[in-house]
């Protein structure tokens, strides 16, 4: 148990460290899928020209944390890919100064220094690139701690939390203010807007799918009503037969089997990279949607990750759940 504690501090600890070095060293300067899901490159809005009428903007996260910006973010570190696709279809891909490993196959952002993870971005690095305003996702304790000691060093962060198309709309609103893109953020908030309220509408009379989303194959992990997978099932006219609050849950395959899904998503990335094909799985093959055929496999950052594909995934998950009314 003791061990355990140890090598759970020791990424904190080892960030507390950096973090006190660089603030010394600074103290004198003044510089801070698959079934039509695959990946495909963030659309991109044209360029604004609307920066040098900017006025100063003030902006609180979602901790409640302000920050004001006196001219618009030209450095840019994202340290949640979901963030910089937002940046990218906002027409601000040149303001990312870097990005975490993860987000390499990002098109657009190969090219940008990493600096770390999502959840232990390094300090060091991401200080060298001089940012004029880090963001991160809300979420884990581990990322909060870490984002406090980059405050501590005198970086802008900001954290937001993306777990249902509204926040996300929220989030790109404030991205637009901070970029001097306002105008560009309102147009792609109600292009997507339209959308969703055309498939809520297309699919307000079907009977509605129950679905369940596999996260995480075996320790079987499932998405629960408090992410964008949710949210995106409720506009493709899906009912999610996991009803917990939380976005991760851990589901038995006997409250599985009870549940009985019309469908079965099963999701492919980092979190579940091979899963096994149910039909091969101990008890899942008498699953009514393994019976009926009605089993899809979905790129990870396609559907979980929040974005401006996640409009892309709603309209592809209405039609393989209601091919008699696909639009």
């Amino acid at each position: 148990m003791l061990l355990a504690l140890v090598l759970l501090l020791i990424p904190v600890l080892t960030l507390e460290s950096t973090t006190k070095a660089l603030a010394a060293e600074s103290a004198g300067s003044s510089s801070p899928t698959q079934a039509g899901v695959d990946r495909h490159p963030v659309s991109s809005a044209p360029e604004s020209a609307g920066s040098s009428h900017f006025s100063p903007v003030t902006v609180r996260d979602d901790t409640g944390y302000e920050m004001q910006l006196k001219a618009p973010a030209k450095r840019i570190i994202a340290l949640y890919g979901a963030f910089n696709e937002l940046l990218l279809a906002l027409g601000a891909g040149d303001s990312l100064a870097a990005r975490t490993v993860a987000d390499a196959d990002i098109p657009g952002l190969a090219h940008l220094p990493a600096i770390g993870t999502h959840m232990r971005p390094n300090a060091e690095l991401i200080v060298q690139q001089s940012p004029d305003l880090v963001i991160q996702l809300a979420g884990r304790n581990e990322a909060l701690l870490q984002t406090e000691a980059l405050r501590g060093l005198g970086l802008n962060v900001l954290i937001f939390e993306m777990n249902s198309f509204e926040q996300m709309f929220g989030v790109m609103e404030k991205l637009g203010q901070l970029t001097g893109r306002e105008a560009e953020a309102s147009k792609l908030i109600g292009a997507w807007q339209k959308r969703l309220a055309d498939l809520e509408a297309h699919y307000a009379n079907q009977e509605p799918v129950s679905v369940f989303y596999e996260v995480r194959y075996p320790n079987l992990l499932a998405a629960g009503r408090g992410g964008i997978v949710d949210d995106i099932m409720a506009h493709a006219g899906a009912r999610n037969v996991v009803t917990d609050e939380k976005k991760l849950v851990r589901f038995n395959e006997e409250a599985l089997l009870a549940a009985d899904p019309d469908a079965y998503l099963v999701q492919r990335g980092p979190m579940n990279p091979d899963p096994q094909p149910l039909d091969q799985r101990p008890h899942y093959k008498n699953l009514r949607a393994v019976r009926d055929g009605r089993v899809l496999t979905v790129d990870e950052d396609f559907f979980a990750r929040p974005g401006p594909r996640s409009v892309d995934a709603a309209e592809a998950l209405g039609r393989f759940l209601h091919p008699q009314a696909a639009r």
